[in-house]
């Protein structure tokens, strides 16, 4: 089973469950040229998970399991 998330689509601010405090920290920002290093997928490893993230050719980035 493959579960995949639309991230331009995610929801955002406090409807994405993110608490008030946490808003006003300084994320790291990352560029996706620079992440994709030219290419259209990239994986992500996480705990012992592996996520993979693409570049469709619309420009949007989808997170699969």
């Amino acid at each position: 089973m493959t579960a995949t998330t639309l991230l331009t689509d995610a929801p955002r601010g406090a409807d994405a469950g993110v608490q008030p405090s946490m808003t006003n920290a300084k994320l790291r920002q990352l560029d996706s040229k620079e992440l994709f290093n030219g290419q259209r997928e990239l994986e992500i490893a996480h705990g012992d998970q592996t996520y993979r993230l693409r570049l469709t050719r619309q420009g949007k980035l989808i997170l699969t399991k």
